[in-house]
């Protein structure tokens, strides 16, 4: 039977190497982050644990498999990871977050059945697939990048010609807006979803945009 210094030294083992990947995660502001990978990952190296438990008790009164419960994990853990997954207009978010949730499962199951060595090999494969390898697409693999502007300004319907004007300039396409009242009713603030092909062109867009006559802010937003 497994002992209790063992099982402890497992699920701490789970929560480190879990740690590690969701603080990747949290620091890029992914809704989850350091904690659910955490959940997940001490999560399962319970179940994994679990399964060798019922394994070792009942091995010689009935038929008993160590996988069939942790099992179950690999199928769940689907619901979990389609939950990160959102469309976003033309593109798909949340994919490698999901992909992320699945290796941390997997990896506690490997902790829970003391497969140590391949858990952290795993972990730190992990962590320069989603810090060094998301540099290289960047830099290699041009790809479209999806902002939302917020703007508040005095009304005047011929002010969004000239942002328009701006923002065809600097390459940037308007997918959506919404325009709304400003607190004190004196001004409108019309949030602008944009399709960016240089991302690193998005603080002059905000410059350019800011010295439009009639113009109180503009700053990047939360996606509409």
């Amino acid at each position: 039977m497994l002992s209790d210094w063992v099982v402890m030294f497992r699920l701490l083992l789970a929560a480190v190497l879990s740690g590690v990947v969701g603080y990747e995660r949290e620091f890029h502001g992914r809704a989850a982050g350091f904690r659910t990978h955490i959940l997940l990952c001490v999560g399962s190296t319970l179940v994994m644990l679990t399964s060798i438990h019922v394994f070792e008790a009942f091995y010689d009164k009935v038929p008993c498999d160590p996988s069939r419960i942790a099992a179950g994990v690999v199928t769940g853990i689907g619901f979990l990871g389609a939950g990160t997954i959102m469309r976003f207009r033309a593109s798909v978010r949340g994919l490698t977050t999901a992909a992320s949730l699945w290796v941390v499962a997997g990896i506690g199951l490997a902790i829970g059945s003391g497969m140590y060595f391949g858990a952290i090999m795993a972990t730190l494969l992990t962590v320069v697939a989603l810090m060094m390898f998301s540099k290289i697409e960047h830099s290699m693999i041009r790809k479209d990048w999806y902002k939302t502007m917020v703007i508040e300004m005095r009304e005047g319907m011929d002010r969004l010609k000239y942002i328009r004007e701006v923002l065809a300039e600097h390459g940037a396409e308007i997918t959506d807006f919404e325009v709304e009242r400003s607190r004190d009713g004196a001004n409108i603030i019309f949030k602008v979803g944009l399709r960016l092909h240089v991302v690193k062109d998005d603080e002059g867009i905000l410059n350019d945009i800011g010295r439009l006559d009639g113009i109180n802010y503009v700053k990047w937003g939360k996606d509409l």
